[in-house]
């Protein structure tokens, strides 16, 4: 992740300070009326955390949570910033096999001061076929962008005219509307303010990856880490080429930068780097028969883990949250000093 600047330079870790412990009192808090509303809460969380899953008939499924005391973890997790806030779930998509897949999410504020990654995780019914889809957008410059792309990017790409017949044009048309229209709507604003995304789109039994900017895809195949993705980073022979026929440049501040300032090539926003960074996507397409499981992560992991690395730690992790939670605390415990955020998907293919 960049900072305000769009700055990629190492900032100081420091460690996260012990929440003080918190006493509820009152003369209504017998023992009793704990209890009750333990219960309640349990019972509450237990309905109200029901995302839209399928099986392959087609018929509403429940997403598969993990225990009440997850669901109260999560609770507590989204209130306190310094948390590992995760989840996941279960379904199925129909196609020429039909596709069983798990998945799992992880975020942590970590050594920032602010939180700027988003993600999104939706399964939906697309004109008759159900598609799966999961992002993660890593900001800099603020928050804004990252969350203006999970609000937004999926909804653009499934209301796309094409999004079935030809996936992948309608893939680039819509990164490009979604840029242009944040572009609109933060008029006035701040204009070093931008996001990368890096996205996976489960359509029947085949897997579409889309990125922007230096989050990344990885893939294991037959126990071997693939990359989906590659980072978009302005000292890659062509992505200089491309900016310096846009009339850009690329200098060494501390790190290879557009114009000296952003130390990705390609990103959502960045309003004073147009036309030289962009949001035009790199696809790459792969057969889900092909693959065990699949990582899209922010650089706050790939910052301290290889490919390779997060592989060998999923791989023998059958749950996709309990998995994508170790990716986060490796990451942390390695000394990642960025926002650290991954989705974690496995594949059964039948």
């Amino acid at each position: 992740m960049e900072n305000g600047n769009g700055d990629a330079a190492p900032i100081e870790c420091v460690q996260l300070k012990t929440k003080p412990t918190t006493l509820v009192r009152g003369f209504f808090f017998n023992s009793k009326t704990i209890i009750f509303f333990y219960i309640f809460l349990c019972f509450f969380f237990s309905i109200s955390q029901t995302p839209n899953l399928t099986n392959p008939s087609g018929d509403a499924a429940l997403e598969v949570s993990s225990s009440v005391s997850d669901h109260l973890d999560s609770m507590i997790s989204s209130r306190d910033p310094n948390a590992l806030f995760s989840g996941g779930g279960i379904s199925f998509l129909a196609g020429i096999r039909t596709v069983k897949f798990s998945y799992g999410y992880s975020s942590l504020k970590g050594k920032r001061s602010t939180m700027e990654d988003f993600f999104e995780t939706r399964i939906s019914d697309v004109n008759g076929q159900m598609v799966a889809f999961f992002g993660v957008f890593d900001g800099h410059g603020g928050a804004r962008t990252a969350e203006y792309l999970k609000n937004n990017l999926f909804k653009n790409l499934v209301s796309h005219d094409g999004f079935i017949s030809d996936t992948k044009k309608a893939i680039v048309e819509s990164f490009k509307q979604t840029d242009e229209e944040y572009l609109i709507e933060e008029i006035g604003q701040a204009k070093n303010a931008g996001s990368t995304a890096s996205t996976a789109l489960l359509i029947g039994d085949k897997l579409i990856v889309a990125n922007v900017g230096d989050s990344r895809v990885v893939a294991s195949r037959n126990g071997s880490a693939v990359p989906l993705s590659n980072d978009h980073k302005p000292d890659r022979s062509d992505e200089r080429q491309r900016i310096e026929d846009a009339g850009g440049f690329i200098i060494w501040a501390g790190t290879w930068r557009v114009g000296g300032i952003l130390a990705v090539s390609r990103a959502f926003g960045d309003k004073q780097l147009k036309p030289y960074v962009i949001a035009e996507p790199e696809i790459e397409e792969e057969d889900i028969s092909t693959l065990e499981f699949i990582v899209i992560a922010s650089d706050g992991l790939w910052n301290v883990l290889s490919n390779k690395d997060a592989v060998a730690i999923v791989r023998d992790i059958s749950d996709a949250e309990t998995a994508s939670r170790k990716l986060v605390q490796e990451a942390y415990a390695r000394g990642s000093c960025d926002n650290i955020t991954c989705i974690v998907v496995r594949f059964e293919v039948s």
